[in-house]
């Protein structure tokens, strides 16, 4: 297990009240390993799986670099407009990841959430928090295994608004 994310579950694993992951082997795996080690309840989403890259699926940028450098440059510089061949387009992405967001925020309320999830699904919560375009989403830093914590504060919840305040921690 990474030791970032073993040092923050030292210190908050008390704080948590469940885990919802990415069914991909490289959440799943780390969030059924904490679930069973701190007793939390574990819940799948495929909707906080990565984007799909379509024929770039499994290759790095180093490679994609030598065989399509022009079209990863294009989509770096805008994803909005550049998808990949093939792939999932951004604002496809960016839908399937606010909706189990809106979900998760809805059906959880009050709750301390871990989620496990990847750098993209990462970047579109952090670009809709912070309220940044879409389309700067390749300027967030979401190193590897890095752990984020999102504060989302509901006002008058009595009253059952939808008032809510955000903010982000590393």
């Amino acid at each position: 297990m990474n030791a970032a994310i073993k040092q923050g579950m030292t210190k908050q694993a008390r704080m948590w009240d469940r885990i919802i992951s990415s069914p991909l082997q490289r959440c799943a795996d780390v969030a059924q390993t904490l679930g069973q080690q701190y007793s939390l309840p574990v819940q799948l989403d495929a909707r906080f799986k990565e984007m799909h890259f379509g024929r770039w699926e499994g290759r790095t940028a180093s490679e994609l670099m030598a065989t399509d450098e022009k079209a990863l440059t294009q989509f770096w510089n805008d994803p909005v407009k550049n998808t990949p061949p093939e792939a999932e387009p951004l604002l496809a992405f960016q839908q399937r990841v606010l909706s189990a967001w809106t979900d998760l925020l809805r059906d959880w309320q009050g709750e301390h959430i871990l989620l496990i999830t990847h750098g993209g699904v990462i970047r579109i919560l952090l670009c809709h928090v912070q309220q940044h375009p879409i389309k700067q989403l390749m300027d967030i830093e979401v190193k590897h295994a890095a752990l984020k914590q999102l504060r989302i504060e509901h006002s008058d919840a009595a009253a059952n608004t939808q008032r809510r305040s955000a903010s982000l921690d590393d």
